[in-house]
């Protein structure tokens, strides 16, 4: 059974994706597979989470090869706890997807790729070594792109060029960087390098390894200054791909940051300035950008990137504190992005546009979906009592304990704005009077429920969330000592 959840985590989506291929032009089927896919790596998450809180991390050795031959799959609290929000988030995009994608995108494979998806995002999560973690991420690009792509819309074509140029080059950086890795250590796995990096002659080349790295990580997160490829292209497809995508994506390549920093490089103050120098350029930059929108999932897009910027500021930190407040923010903001982007389509599906200037009165004709954006949108502000204050105020925290007042300070004034911003949303499109043209078509009310749901959860997360808390506070504690990972992956071999 140690194995059973973590396999079905990656497995469930991918096996969920290919039964459906053959089915391709009945739409039910498709659906049922899309459902499918993310109930079961709901539920191995759910489980993923409750064995790692009662035993500890849980490692699995793929075909009895003992690391580092083998491929190690690896769940600590910090993948477990993402793992599990990220399966959330994606369950109710899929939940909304099911009543919104027409037949012909299903046709052409929505929800195989949709669960193509999952598995990669999973495997991302879970891999312990850098090789399949660089497999992981190319998956992914090749399913979001696809999905991304579906449709008819010219600004589809230039926001998916725009998306898999720099991503491509993100990967170039990134499979470099492992040959470098390999070059150096003769080893790819995570605990191996951890071991290995510390013994190299020149600190030099260590240090070059992780900036290689840490170059394509960042691009893969949409921080400064290689965000530009996520405002470019997340509001020009669907509604129900945007969903899933602002969930998901971004939160793999801070992953994918927080694991190399604190494991491979935990002794390298030059890594953790560097990290933390794009936290607070890659905020302001982020919601300067979305202050300056005028169009709903484009500004909604910008927050994402400027939200990147409160993770990374927790792994620069590196303390247990900051580390722990990272990893609930990036729980928190999964469920509450993604619920904002499901609240942006249904008023897109409406109102028929998603443009500020073209919407009003929805706090009249509509009070349900008013209420849902009202939460989602104060705990992305950081309004206590819910989910984003408890994160904002756990790094402030942090900061504060490590006399890191300037980066503090930022992650304030930033999170003002973000609330000037969300004000704007709500203003125009919500208490404003209607515009002349104005049409409200209210969609079926079952579309709205995925979002509602998250909306709940983000604020639950906040109000009742303290066992949450306590699990990323060992988080924490395990990304601070990467003895831990060490010693679970490689047992006794660990500090020989």
């Amino acid at each position: 059974m140690t194995a059973t959840w973590l396999l079905l985590a990656i497995g469930g989506p991918m096996i969920a994706g290919t039964v459906a291929i053959p089915f391709l032009q009945q739409h039910r089927v498709q659906v049922a597979a899309g459902v499918a896919g993310a109930v079961l790596q709901a539920v191995a998450a759910i489980m993923l989470v409750r064995q790692v809180a009662t035993h500890g991390t849980v490692v699995v050795q793929s075909g009895g090869w003992p690391a580092p031959f083998g491929i190690s799959l690896v769940a600590d609290h910090f993948a477990a706890l993402v793992l599990l929000a990220g399966a959330i988030a994606a369950l109710a995009a899929i939940a909304f997807a099911t009543m919104n994608v027409e037949e012909d995108r299903s046709r052409h494979g929505y929800f195989v790729f949709s669960n193509v998806l999952l598995g990669a995002v999973a495997a991302a999560f879970l891999t312990g070594d850098l090789f399949n973690l660089y497999v992981s991420f190319e998956v992914m690009l090749i399913a979001s792109f696809v999905l991304l792509s579906l449709g008819h819309a010219r600004r589809q074509a230039r926001g998916a060029a725009v998306y898999v140029t720099l991503n491509l080059i993100a990967s170039a950086t990134f499979l470099t960087g492992a040959g470098l890795a390999y070059a150096l250590t003769g080893t790819l796995n995570f605990a191996d390098l951890a071991e290995r990096l510390p013994l190299l002659e020149h600190r030099e080349q260590s240090l070059a390894l992780a900036l290689l790295l840490l170059a394509a990580f960042v691009t893969k997160s949409a921080a400064f200054p290689f965000a530009a490829w996520l405002p470019a292209s997340y509001h020009t497809p669907a509604s129900d791909v945007s969903a899933l995508f602002s969930g998901l994506l971004t939160k793999v390549g801070v992953y994918a940051v927080a694991r190399t920093v604190t494991l491979l490089f935990p002794h390298e103050p030059v890594v953790q300035q560097v990290v933390l120098f794009l936290a607070g350029l890659t905020m302001i930059v982020g919601v300067l950008g979305a202050l300056a929108q005028y169009e709903i999932r484009r500004l909604l897009a910008f927050h994402i990137s400027s939200q990147v910027g409160y993770m990374l500021m927790g792994i620069g930190l590196m303390s247990p504190l900051a580390l722990a407040g990272a990893t609930f923010y990036m729980m928190q903001h999964m469920i509450t992005k993604t619920s904002l982007f499901l609240v942006s389509g249904f008023i897109e599906r409406g109102a028929g546009s998603g443009w500020l200037p073209r919407i009003g009165g929805l706090y009249r004709r509509d009070p349900a979906t008013s209420a849902v954006f009202l939460v989602a949108a104060l705990s992305l502000a950081g309004i206590p009592p819910f989910a984003g204050f408890v994160a904002k105020f756990t790094l402030a925290r942090a900061g504060v304990e490590m006399d890191a007042w300037l980066i503090v300070g930022v992650s304030l004034a930033v999170s003002l704005l973000t609330l000037l911003s969300m004000v704007k949303i709500w203003v125009d499109a919500f208490w404003a009077a209607e515009p002349a043209e104005f049409r409200w078509h209210a969609p079926p009310r079952r579309l709205l429920m995925p979002a509602a749901a998250l909306a709940v959860i983000s604020a639950s997360m906040g109000i009742f969330g303290a066992p949450l808390v306590e699990l990323a506070l060992t988080a924490g504690e395990e990304l601070a000592t990467p003895g831990t990972y060490i010693d679970a992956v490689l047992g006794s071999r660990a500090g020989t």
